[in-house]
């Protein structure tokens, strides 16, 4: 048996529940990969509307066994179909003989041939004795993958795959005696049919080249060698010359090949030649080249803003970087300049309701503090403004590592064609939406994460590129952290010289999801490392491209997040989300406006009049309507039908991931050259396509709850042209912790130890098994992993969902490694949610300590994700309790800017000794389910899809 219907690879527990909830019947199974153990299997069995998980586990042998209960002697099997076999009979164990095979779904393929998870192709089944003639393209696959694995050429590659995967025509011709292999003479002539006109163009250029060194001819002289065989002579090499003879096509096409191969061997000796008696003829001497000094860094300049103080005086804000002074300068009036040191200034507070609105809270001597309130012309200036006192507060303190740091994150997609000359506009943040001042545009942040889609060029040429134009801009040598390649997708991390030291523990990772998962046209590239104590993550993707493609983009983002390696490994069984302080996603994730347009072969741009394109043709109203929008930059309007958007609303993608407002004209696609026009027709192998103008690059990002991340910036350049899509941007402030050195040094006094306590632990789980659960916890505070006993309540009256609780009696009391409040304070805690039978998780989640810390216990609550899904949600009571004489805190450098929502709302007149964690903020529920009721046991608490 070379492949079985019932096993399933490795879909989710999720997924399988699904699947065997829509069977129905008692009896009906399935197999996975287990994801608790490597190499082990789970035997899903759906029995009275309850789904029992079982473990099959390999033994030392390779012999195949249902987990038992110990003391019970387990029955081994060679093969899992011969394990099936037997199950099927009754009286062995199981709720239920396995009756119903549930086979895996088979979704239509898309129109690039790209099926949505690889089922086009034979999938064999664990132990079963493998097919030669499914293992002999397995084995070409993987040989096409290691010989190349960054090459650019993904549609070649992919023809060439297709041939792999269906070579056995030629196969048989071989078996019986027939060595000429056509099907890949008629597969080759076919792919390298563009080739021809291309080398006729390489090959006239060349001969021009060639010509113009060639030494003057005397009119009596002989006549002038030849510089290259005539194109029309068949040159066939040996080797090739039986095997190619079926096809004249490419008998020419190793002609002209041979021909340029010539002209290159021999035009460089020419050229050198041809030079040196330049020289050596007229005497000439070739000038030293004088190697440019380096550029020293550039102090930044004193910036100054206009401002209303009051109702109608004007003054002007003076903000000196460098002494750390702002100089207040009103006009019109006798009044002297007013010089504040940096260390005085207490608090900035933005307010909401006002965006161009900011008071400056002030330390005076023997008084009580002094709130000033400026009111800037745009809140773009009050940005750049805050954005200065920050940078001022960072350089003046006298700490030895930062507290908060800049991050630049861009995507970009680049056509497969050259880059231009700068990218300054797109490395300083500025162009169309929510883009950075002028006074502000030129300061190096300390991380620039670069993504690039369909980049052509070599990975070393592309990197020192990139560190050349930031050498240009900022004057500051950056550090390569980590270049991550798959085939034309890429992604360099770049830091300051100074953090350099303070990266550690790098990882990089890569994920096809191209052709049956195999090709690496498209897919993620990911790097993470730890800056100090943060942990960071950046995945840039290119996903599958097609407006009507959504599930396919879903499903790549899944196998994504299943498959990238990247974090502590320790943290493998946690959703990817979960495993970083700060996980930055971005890259051509290709969706689109989910708008059905059908237009005529013309061009759509801004200043059409309605009803026509740019060749006159007629256009839609839909379409102009699209471009209309466009034009008044009513952005929302197209946003409520954006693919993403609404994929997100649903829980389908990116759950819990947090983006900028999007102020900023969709990025795709353009007419190369321009932006001032949309190309809406794209001629593909398999036809026309419509391409509605969407926002396909985007940038998302989500932090563990109760830590320092700031958008400023998020927006496009309107000046790079070369591709089709727009080069996007987006600048972080975040805030990163240290290695924490107590006040007293360990052993100096007793040791008062703090911990982690729990009244109760409640959970909903989004399943249909009544196993029994535990929970695991996992922090870098604790020594090791800890774990509950067994739940000590449950209940599954609701369909679909099952009911847990634990009493403080069942749960551990932690206690972390440090017990000073400052280090608690930047903690978390990782809660796994695992079944007694399978060890597999039901679904984690991520705690912050800081909010839990006092006397009296606090009331939590959160969602559980596994796998990149929603699986439930849970709420509880802790307390983190510190011992006396470990409370001291201070204020960190990006606490002292707060919000403000009322204009009304008087400050504190000194800063709190123990600042209040920034509230966590949560997508708004879908405006599709309903509010949800009070009940906790009520599911639509949840946020499920599907729920009523």
């Amino acid at each position: 048996m070379a492949a079985a219907g019932w096993y399933h690879r490795d879909i989710s527990q999720v997924v399988a529940e699904e699947l065997l909830a829509k069977a129905g019947r008692d009896g009906s199974f399935l197999v996975r990969d287990s994801e608790s153990v490597k190499g082990a299997y789970a035997l899903c069995l759906l029995f009275q509307r309850h789904v029992y998980t079982y473990r099959i586990l390999p033994d030392d042998e390779g012999l195949l066994s249902v987990q038992t209960i110990q003391g019970i002697q387990a029955k081994c099997f060679r093969t899992l179909p011969d394990l099936i076999g037997a199950y099927q009979h009754p009286n062995n164990g199981l709720a239920t003989p396995l009756l119903h095979p549930v086979h895996r779904p088979r979704p239509d393929e898309d129109s690039d041939g790209e099926d949505a998870r690889g089922w086009g192709h034979t999938v064999p089944c664990p132990g079963a004795p493998p097919s030669s003639r499914t293992h002999i393209p397995q084995q070409l696959h993987q040989r096409l993958q290691e010989q190349l694995h960054s090459s650019p050429a993904s549609d070649f590659m992919g023809f060439m795959a297709e041939y792999l995967t269906h070579h056995a025509p030629d196969l048989e011709a071989l078996c019986h005696g027939h060595p000429q292999l056509r099907h890949l003479s008629t597969a080759l002539a076919t792919a390298c049919r563009a080739l021809h006109s291309e080398i006729d163009f390489t090959l006239a250029g060349l001969e021009t080249l060639a010509r113009v060194f060639d030494p003057p001819v005397s009119p009596r002289g002989p006549a002038r060698e030849q510089v290259m065989p005539p194109c029309c002579s068949k040159i066939i090499h040996p080797p090739l010359q039986g095997f190619l003879s079926s096809d004249p096509d490419l008998e020419l096409l190793l002609s002209k090949i041979s021909a340029v191969n010539h002209l290159l061997s021999s035009l460089e000796k020419k050229v050198l030649k041809s030079l040196q008696e330049t020289v050596t003829r007229h005497n000439l001497a070739l000038p030293s080249v004088a190697v440019a000094p380096l550029p020293a860094a550039r102090p930044l300049a004193v910036q100054n803003f206009e401002v209303k103080v009051g109702k109608s005086q004007r003054a002007a804000l003076t903000v000196d970087v460098g002494s750390g002074t702002v100089t207040i300068s009103k006009r019109g009036s006798s009044s002297p300049e007013e010089v504040i040191p940096q260390d005085k200034i207490l608090q900035l507070i933005k307010y909401q309701s006002v965006q161009s609105k900011v008071r400056l809270v002030c330390a005076r001597e023997n008084q009580k503090s002094l709130s000033r309130d400026f009111i800037f012309p745009n809140a773009r200036k009050r940005e750049a403004f805050c954005q200065l006192l920050q940078l001022m507060k960072i350089q003046h303190s006298n700490l030895d590592e930062p507290e908060i740091i800049s991050v630049y994150v861009g995507t970009w997609n680049m056509g497969s064609a050259p880059p231009p000359r700068s990218l300054a506009s797109w490395l300083t943040s500025r162009g169309l939406g929510r883009t950075q001042d002028e006074t502000t545009a030129c300061i190096p942040h300390d991380i620039y994460v670069i993504g690039t889609q369909e980049n052509s060029l070599g990975d070393r040429e592309w990197v020192e590129f990139l560190c050349a134009s930031l050498k240009t801009l900022m004057a500051i040598d950056y550090r390569v952290v980590a270049l991550q390649c798959l085939w034309s997708i890429k992604i360099v991390v770049l830091v300051k010289p100074e953090h350099q030291r303070r990266i550690s523990h790098v990882h990089t990772s890569s994920v096809k999801t191209g052709i049956a998962n195999t090709l690496g046209n498209k897919g993620a590239v990911g790097v993470s490392f730890l800056f100090n104590g943060t942990s960071f993550g950046f995945i840039n993707c290119h996903l599958a491209s097609g407006s009507e493609k959504t599930h396919r983009r879903n499903q790549n983002y899944s196998d994504i997040l299943h498959s990238l390696a990247l974090g502590d490994k320790r943290l493998g069984g946690f959703d990817l989300t979960l495993r970083f302080t700060h996980l930055f996603w971005f890259g051509d994730l290709n969706y689109r406006l989910d708008m059905d347009v059908q237009v005529g072969p013309c061009r759509c741009q801004a200043g059409d009049r309605v009803g026509t394109g740019a060749w006159g043709v007629t256009v839609p109203s839909l379409a102009q309507d699209i471009l209309s929008h466009i034009v008044r930059k009513e952005f929302q309007a197209l946003l409520a039908v954006d693919q993403l958007s609404l994929e997100r609303e649903k829980n389908k993608v990116f759950l819990r991931f947090s983006e900028g407002d999007i102020s900023f004209p969709p990025t795709y696609r353009y007419e190369r050259g321009t932006r001032d026009t949309y190309v809406w027709q794209k001629s593909k192998p398999t036809g026309m396509r419509i391409n509605v103008p969407s926002w396909c690059d985007r940038i998302l990002w989500k932090s563990h709850p109760e830590t320092h991340v700031v958008c400023n910036s998020y927006g496009c350049t309107d000046d790079i042209v070369t591709s089709d899509h727009s080069p996007v941007f987006a600048t972080f402030e975040v805030g990163v912790t240290s290695q924490f050195v107590p006040k007293e040094a360990p052993g100096s006094s007793p040791e008062a130890l703090a911990c982690i306590e729990w009244e109760s632990i409640e959970v909903i789980l989004k399943t249909t098994s009544r196993s029994k659960c535990y929970i695991e916890f996992h922090s870098y505070c604790l020594e090791e992993v800890q774990r509950s006993g067994e739940n000590t309540f449950q209940n599954c009256d609701i369909p679909g969902f099952l009911k847990l609780g634990w009493s403080s009696k069942h749960l551990p009391v932690l206690n972390p490694i440090l017990p000073d409040l400052e280090y608690l304070g930047d903690q978390h805690l990782l809660l796994s949610f695992k079944g007694v039978e399978s060890c597999e998780s039901y679904g984690e989640c991520c705690l912050a300590l800081r909010s839990a810390i006092g006397t009296t216990a606090q009331q939590f609550e959160t969602f559980l994700f596994h796998r990149g899904e929603e699986t439930g949600s849970v709420r509880g009571w802790m307390r983190v309790r510190v011992p006396r004489g470990r409370s001291g805190t201070r204020e960190r450098l990006y606490e002292w800017i707060s919000f403000e929502e009322e204009e009304d709302a008087e400050p504190a007149a000194e800063p709190p000794m123990c600042p209040k964690p920034p509230p966590q903020r949560l997508r708004s529920r879908p405006r599709s389910l309903p509010e949800p009721a009070s009940d906790y046991t009520n599911p639509a608490y949840f946020i499920f899809e599907g729920v009523p």
